[in-house]
């Protein structure tokens, strides 16, 4: 059960995940929790931009507050070139850690 806790709240990676990939510009997306002083934890997003997207953390995350409830849309994003598999094609969030 991969989930983190966010001022008491329930969030689950693969639902906010879901929501990432819908914009246009994202290609892949993995979402971590990471420690956070007054909220317990809050949300890192992990994203690989389509070719040719130009897409910003700002922009994203602006465009993830209207989409989903505020306590999902991740704080911060980290673009990378590819998100790290294992052999069968899941995302090792432990190497984003």
């Amino acid at each position: 059960k991969d989930m983190f806790i966010v001022g008491g709240f329930n969030a689950y990676p693969a639902e906010i995940e879901g929501f990432l990939m819908e914009h246009p510009a994202v290609a892949q997306a993995a979402v971590i929790g990471v420690p956070d002083e007054r909220l317990g934890q809050v949300g890192k997003a992990f994203v690989v931009r389509k070719r040719h997207s130009e897409v910003g953390a700002d922009e994203l995350i602006a465009w993830s507050r209207d989409r989903m409830a505020g306590f999902k849309v991740p704080r911060s994003v980290e673009f990378l070139d590819a998100l790290p598999l294992n052999a069968t094609g899941k995302v090792m969030k432990d190497q984003l850690r």
